[in-house]
């Protein structure tokens, strides 16, 4: 290291200049060593200063040529670590042998690796709800920004499931995980696979169906609420497990908030007419059993 920072004067942005102008001064040694002798001893030899001279040029572009070479695996070890730097994924892992070269190669590509991986199961612990493992509320906003680029038919769904404090109340908070799973399971299997779904938040879910009509998306959660009700396993002991739901057409991400507040304000309606229903928000009403 001190010679290191003893030479970080001579191109200090640049390494690889710095080694090949240390490298062009070596190789000019024997050239100035036969000058300085042939000065002392006024013996002048043109011929061989000249065959020095050519020769000292060309082993000193070779030498150049050789070490760059050399020097290409740092430049790409570099490349990799600023790779690590953005959360990218080395691709291709060069074999650079087992010379500190070599090591240095495989320890970046191996930490950059690592490092990717990390920061991908971070995004993915993030972005999904501890308890059921569906997307959470971020991950499904981000999922949704994705998908609703331009203008799409898209319809919006808030599902709540009925009478959850009173199942937590009754049956203990650990049936309300159980049945919290349950339903998110039901959900995604229930789904097309081109659908979101996530927890909301509670016991709310949302799901989101692009390039869809409303009817279409109707016809997909009325299935779906009818085989909740019927299904007595999911229920605790003879208490029926049901979901109420609020639907709000969009076409694009930027009306995704004005929907949710639509399909909420829907969701409340189907509550207050009985629960275990779908009703679609605003001017389209219309009431499903």
């Amino acid at each position: 290291m001190r010679f290191y920072r003893a030479t970080t004067f001579l191109f200090p942005r640049n390494y690889e200049w710095r080694i090949l102008l240390i490298c062009f001064g070596a190789v000019h040694v024997p050239l100035i060593a036969c000058v300085s002798l042939q000065v002392v001893t006024g013996e002048w030899h043109p011929v061989t200063l000249i065959t020095l001279l050519l020769a000292t040029l060309v082993g000193t572009g070779l030498g150049i040529a050789a070490i760059h070479g050399l020097l290409s695996p740092i430049a790409r070890a570099t490349a990799m670590l600023e790779a690590i730097q953005n959360g990218e994924r080395i691709s291709h892992i060069p074999d650079g042998g087992t010379d500190l070269v070599g090591r240095l190669l495989h320890g970046v590509a191996t930490a950059a690796n690592e490092s990717a991986t990390r920061i991908e199961q971070l995004i993915t612990a993030a972005q999904r709800d501890a308890l059921t493992g569906i997307r959470n509320r971020r991950g499904f906003l981000d999922a949704a920004e994705g998908i609703l680029q331009g203008k799409t038919n898209a319809v919006l769904a808030i599902i709540d499931i009925d009478h959850f404090k009173l199942i937590n109340d009754q049956f203990g908070h650990d049936a309300g995980d159980s049945l919290l799973r349950a339903l998110a399971k039901r959900l995604e299997g229930g789904l097309r696979r081109t659908d979101i779904a996530a927890r909301w938040g509670g016991e709310e879910f949302a799901v989101l169906f692009p390039d869809t009509q409303l009817d279409e998306a109707r016809l997909v959660l009325e299935r779906l609420r009818a085989s909740v009700a019927l299904d007595s396993e999911l229920g605790h002991d003879s208490w029926p497990v049901t979901f109420s739901c609020g639907l709000a057409p969009l076409r694009s991400f930027p009306e995704l908030g004005d929907a949710t507040r639509r399909a909420d304000a829907a969701l409340y309606v189907a509550k207050a007419r009985g629960r275990n229903r779908l009703q679609i928000a605003e001017e389209e009403q219309v009431e499903e059993n």
